[in-house]
């Protein structure tokens, strides 16, 4: 049985800069509309079925926190007449800045929700501009006062690195104003060039030139110095965590368990069968107000995909890979160029180094592998 939830809330003010998610652009929020489509999709997928408990309820997007507090409750009620948190259970929202003030964050804490990913980004105000944030480089600072004074106290905060050196763009700063604002949790992520977004429009215009592979590196490497060297568990790729801090729910997908998706693009995994709902939101909200259910597509998993997936998934995180026979003769040119390790109780790690060259290794493993 599943026992963890992701529900796609995909309201924003603004597409951002490098945005390739679903998303729905909306001055003004729908969230009726939102809530009725989101409980027909519940009924037509778990109405009959005996509520179970989980341990993570994840509300990303888009951007959640767009639904306000009382908004996020109301969903949270819906999510728990099919599935219910249990009594230690992680339940995050993703946030931007400026939704984050003391009467929301209580709202969302009386609901239930422990645990804020917050989407700072950077601390330079012409960055943000650049990105299209709507918040500036003062709102994050608040956002974070401003939840803790609700009492919510487990807080992981976003920042991209790798921008175009035309932006100038002092990542270090950026790494030790977020020290400065003591989160729990890091996430950390490469600035990727996707076609049908302003900078993937950039980039071919010629207006905009993407970080070379070496500044990539150099920003991934600064920030693994300094958050590791702050006490924070480089724990996967592209999160860091202090001690008993680590993403629940990100942890979950990463281990390869059941977890259900909830809502536009959502995708869920059953073990089996991968499967996803209608990619934009007035076709998920059209179809679920049918009552039926707005799955798009699904897969099942073939051997060969199970075997990329393992090696791929086992090699993001510090769990490491269990090494089989064989594996040694692939993976020794890794260990010895320092990429990756091979520990005492006989799994592959990959150093920091490493991870940033995940794909070749997976590539070759899983091409051993699946002879």
């Amino acid at each position: 049985m599943p026992r963890h939830i992701y529900l796609h809330v995909p309201f924003c003010a603004r597409r951002c800069s490098y945005c390739d998610f679903s998303i729905a652009v909306r001055r003004t929020v729908p969230v009726d509309e939102y809530l009725s489509a989101l409980d027909a999709e519940l009924r037509a997928r778990f109405g009959n079925a005996t509520v179970t408990e989980v341990d993570t309820i994840y509300l990303g997007g888009g951007t959640p926190s767009r639904l306000g507090g009382e908004g996020v409750a109301r969903a949270l009620d819906l999510v728990r007449r099919h599935f219910a948190p249990a009594t230690d259970a992680e339940i995050t929202i993703e946030a931007n800045p400026e939704d984050i003030d003391v009467r929301a964050a209580i709202e969302w804490r009386r609901a239930g929700v422990n645990r804020l990913s917050i989407g700072a980004q950077s601390f330079d105000d012409r960055v943000l501009s650049w990105m299209h944030r709507t918040h500036d480089a003062a709102g994050t600072a608040s956002a974070v006062d401003a939840a803790r004074g609700a009492g919510i106290t487990n807080l992981s905060l976003d920042l991209i690195f790798a921008l175009p050196e035309v932006l100038d763009r002092d990542f270090e700063r950026d790494v030790k104003r977020i020290l400065e604002l003591q989160p729990d949790h890091v996430s950390l992520y490469g600035l990727t060039i996707e076609p049908q977004t302003p900078l993937g429009r950039w980039v071919a215009q010629g207006v905009t030139v993407e970080q070379p592979e070496e500044g990539y590196e150099d920003d991934f490497l600064t920030a693994h110095r300094m958050l590791a060297g702050a006490g924070f568990e480089h724990y996967e790729v592209s999160n860091y965590g202090l001690p008993g801090r680590r993403a629940r729910h990100n942890s979950a997908y990463w281990s390869g368990v059941p977890y259900v998706g909830l809502g536009p693009a959502a995708h869920g995994f059953d073990g089996l069968v991968r499967r996803w709902n209608a990619r934009h939101y007035a076709e998920w909200r059209d179809i679920a107000l049918t009552d039926a259910d707005p799955i798009e597509g699904q897969e099942e998993l073939t051997s060969e995909n199970r075997v990329a997936e393992r090696v791929y998934l086992g090699l993001r995180s510090d769990v490491g890979l269990e090494m089989l026979s064989g594996d040694l003769d692939v993976v020794q040119r890794w260990v010895h160029a320092g990429w990756s390790i091979v520990g005492p109780d006989g799994r592959l790690r990959c150093t920091p180094e490493g991870w940033l060259r995940l794909d070749a290794l997976a590539a070759a493993l899983t091409h051993h592998r699946s002879r």
